[in-house]
């Protein structure tokens, strides 16, 4: 019988075998696993260098804003209470994304997509504002190859609604993310890196308004 055994693979022997291959097999399957913090941990890098772009764009606007090149500077050109106005839709929009991630902690996917909503539209106003501004200093002729201030101008404001621009289609990618699968935690997590990239663009602009709209009508 043990002779059987050992000529035949099939047999005890061959059984053992088999499990313990099984086994081993089992041991080194991999699976793919997201670590827990990882993309939070990038995300923070790529907003660390993101402030690196700005910095550089302020401090661009820092040297060449009071370079008229004998023409308009701020204090003929920037209407401060559509600013003003166009401040407090991102402001806004800042509180109501706190709100989707207050209802995301409920799960309550129905009322995250409506904050998200509303989110989207208040961005979506400022960027209109935006653009009619910047469509009205065109008309005036002050564009920016008028002077080095308008330059400068034109590129720092002009950067800051292209990532606004940007969030508001990843927060639509994610709304659509959010309707089909739920709140998956692959959702949560970039429901929170969108969250930190629009607070990041509220404060950006807070430092825009301060430093180019509100010092320049000065």
């Amino acid at each position: 019988m043990s002779e059987f055994t050992l000529k035949h693979p099939s047999g005890a022997v061959g059984a053992q075998a088999a499990a313990s291959s099984g086994s081993a097999d089992h041991f080194y399957m991999t699976r793919e696993h997201h670590p827990e913090n990882g993309t939070l941990l990038g995300f923070w890098l790529y907003l660390m260098s993101d402030c690196l772009v700005f910095a550089v764009l302020f401090a661009c606007y820092g040297v060449l804003g009071r370079s008229y090149a004998a023409g308009p500077g701020g204090a003929e050109l920037f209407d401060l209470p559509l600013v003003a106005l166009n401040t407090s839709l991102l402001l806004l929009s800042s509180i109501t994304y706190g709100f989707a991630m207050l209802e995301m902690q409920k799960r309550n996917k129905g009322a995250v997509l409506m904050w998200l909503f509303i989110t989207g539209l208040f961005g979506a106003g400022f960027l209109g504002i935006e653009l009619y501004e910047f469509a009205h200093l065109l008309h005036e002729g002050a564009g920016p190859q008028r002077s080095a201030f308008l330059s400068s101008f034109f590129t720092l404001v002009g950067t800051h609604g292209l990532h606004v621009t940007f969030g508001i289609v990843w927060l639509i990618t994610l709304m659509v993310q959010v309707s089909k699968h739920g709140l998956i935690p692959a959702n949560r997590r970039r429901l929170m890196c969108l969250s930190m990239f629009w607070h990041f663009l509220d404060v950006v602009w807070i430092g825009v308004f301060t430093f180019v709209y509100l010092m320049g009508v000065l």
